[in-house]
């Protein structure tokens, strides 16, 4: 029985440790394919995400690219950028070690507490910029204190420059730190010193100026600090712009404009070119690149100059009597009256109970069209204009290019306006007056135009009625490279506004006389004297204050007796030369007085200027690099 009972126990032992090692053996073999799968199998998974924790991959920003002029001459460049920088875990004490800098360089107090603000945000071995745009004195004497300061060093890497800050400004724009805005999710917007343009040329082909981002492989440990660069890949510079200003030509109109809040606008008649828009005063674009301190930037906004403004584009201005070629033409295209017909003027004009006066108070006397252009006779305007209503006034206008954009190639572009019946009733809701249609025959009341536009208008008046536009870019990346601009000028690429030869030539025949004529013409004084280069032009003056009829019986008060606001504009539009036209100018001086006597000669020093430039006089195109400012 005691046998039976013991081999009974040891088949069950027998049977135990074989289900035991059975399950060991099972255990191990699933922990032995586990590892076969992970080691094996999955290999390549898992060493990708090693790397992807080993390995971190960094945009490198790649060089902005160049903006030039017709001529090649650089307007934005990329200049070395030298930075100092600290970094927490090698300073030690970091307040003494920025106090110790500052010292050596100018460091203002906003900067320290905004890198000591960045320090709480970042790990301690994460370098923090502290001052960008370092001279290189200030640069030397950084890295001869250096022993001092601990956690210190310089960095070079690149920041946009403008070789002609102010000068250009206005057509350039300037580049600045994405906003929280601007981000479209494209990781190069998120580098903390990636720059975008914020206005200008800058701005308008800000895609083709970025380029391609470069990568940068470095080995990280677990807390991201970098042990190594494992390899890189150098960006794709960004592409090269070239526009159509006459660098030399846009700094002597920016000279000839001066301390004025004034606009030029110079511009190819055939092809549309603008060889130059200036606007004055300008502002440095350098200074935003750098960013603006509270200071600067509120000079800027206060200044009632508005120099941020590009008032070549944006302004808008009563064109006054530069707007009497649009009624001399609508009024010959639709036959209200003949280019002999005559009507007097005394001096003014009674329309119901109102008197309209014109600007010579003893009036003109019996003028044709010839010779209201030329002595700028108001009531004749006014006389022309009530037969041709405001309808036909505005559609000639229109034609001619005002009162719209021109889809020019720079943001903020304004469209002026030409009011008519129907946008007096929709804006204000009340019913247009004959006696407006007489205000606007003169270029005022309702109606506002830039200096582009009135450049525009000049163009299509003087090229044989084609319907001319204005662009800035010369040329544009292509995938091969440059590929030029179609440029339709000569080539007929530009539509006829189908206005009769005839007229345009009795309409240039009297801008010429204004400029040249002794007997009368408006802007005679103002004229270019040299064979070959004289202009036609029309001057223009127009008021920004009602005078009244008590100021008129006792005598208008003359603008150098007013504060600097209530001065009239100063307009002039010309082109030249008078014989074959080739180049307009269009002139407006806020609140410079008359127009003869103030845009016009600026005027013709442009186009004097223009056209010694042009290869065909003769004139070499020489070029003499700007001082950094």
């Amino acid at each position: 029985m005691k046998k039976d009972r013991d081999q009974e126990r040891q088949k069950v032992l027998t049977r135990r440790a074989l289900m035991l090692g059975a399950g060991q053996l099972g255990l191990v073999g699933a922990l032995a394919g586990r590892l076969y799968y992970l080691q094996v199998v999955q290999a390549d998974r898992y060493r990708v995400l090693a790397d992807d924790n080993r390995i971190s991959i960094r945009l490198l920003p790649p060089p902005r690219g160049e903006i030039v002029d017709r001529l090649g001459v650089p307007l934005a460049i990329n200049e070395k950028n030298y930075r100092v920088v600290i970094v927490r875990e090698q300073s030690g004490n970091v307040p003494v070690t920025l106090e110790r800098l500052g010292r050596i360089i100018d460091l203002p107090e906003r900067e320290v507490r905004r890198v000591l603000r960045d320090m709480r945000r970042k790990r301690a071995f994460v370098p923090i910029t502290v001052r960008e745009n370092l001279s290189w004195e200030e640069v030397s004497r950084v890295e001869v204190s250096a022993p001092d300061l601990p956690g210190i060093s310089i960095e070079v890497g690149l920041t946009r420059f403008y070789p002609y800050a102010e000068q250009a400004a206005h057509v350039l724009g300037y580049v600045a730190a994405v906003s929280e805005s601007e981000l479209t999710g494209d990781p190069l917007l998120e580098l903390p010193d990636f720059r975008i343009g914020k206005n200008g040329i800058e701005k308008v082909h800000d895609q083709h100026l970025r380029g391609k981002a470069g990568t940068s492989q470095v080995e990280v440990n677990a807390l991201g600090r970098v042990i190594r660069e494992l390899s890189r890949e150098e960006g794709q510079p960004g592409r090269r712009i070239e526009i159509t200003l006459d660098m030399e030509l846009q700094r002597f109109a920016m000279n000839r404009l001066g301390e004025e809040s004034a606009a030029a606008v110079i511009m190819d008649v055939h092809n549309g070119d603008v060889l130059a828009l200036a606007s004055t005063p300008g502002f440095n674009p350098n200074a935003f690149n750098r960013g603006l301190t509270p200071n600067e930037w509120e000079e800027l906004i206060s200044n009632e100059r508005g120099p941020l403004t590009n008032k070549a584009i944006a302004g808008q201005y009563a064109p006054g009597s530069t707007f009497k070629m649009v009624v001399a033409l609508a009024a010959l295209e639709t036959g209200v009256i003949s280019p002999g017909q005559r009507i007097f003027c005394p001096g003014h004009m009674e329309l119901g109970d109102t008197r309209f006066h014109c600007w010579k108070r003893p009036g003109h006397g019996h003028m044709d069209m010839h010779d209201a252009i030329k002595h700028s006779c108001d009531v004749y305007f006014y006389e022309v204009s009530k037969r041709l209503g405001i309808a036909r006034i505005a559609a000639m206008a229109e034609r001619l290019g005002l009162g719209q954009t021109l889809d020019f190639d720079l943001p903020g572009e304004r469209p002026g306006l030409i009011p008519t019946r129907e946008w007096k009733q929709a804006r204000m809701g009340k019913p247009w007056h004959q006696g407006e249609t007489l205000i606007a025959g003169i270029g005022q009341g309702y109606i506002l135009t830039t200096p582009l536009q009135l450049a525009v208008m000049t163009a299509r008046l003087v090229n044989g009625g084609v319907a001319v536009t204005p662009h800035l870019t010369r040329h544009l990346p292509g995938q091969g490279g440059l590929q030029t601009v179609a440029l339709p000028g000569s080539e007929g690429g530009f539509p006829s506004l189908g206005i009769a030869q005839e007229h345009l030539r009795l309409v240039r025949t009297a801008m010429a006389a204004v400029t040249n004529d002794p007997n009368g013409g408006t802007a005679y004084r103002a004229r270019i004297a040299e064979a070959g280069l004289e202009m036609g032009g029309k001057t223009g003056t127009a008021q920004v204050r009602r005078i009244t009829m008590a100021e008129r019986q006792t005598g208008v008060r003359k603008n150098e007796d007013l504060p600097w606001r209530h001065r009239d504009h100063a307009l002039f539009v010309g082109y030249a030369p008078v014989n074959a036209p080739r180049y307009c100018c269009a002139v407006i001086v806020e609140h410079g007085g008359g127009g003869s006597a103030v845009a016009a000669p600026i005027a013709r020093d442009l186009l004097i200027e223009t056209q010694r430039r042009d290869p065909a006089q003769g004139r070499p195109l020489a070029f003499v690099p700007p001082g950094r400012s």
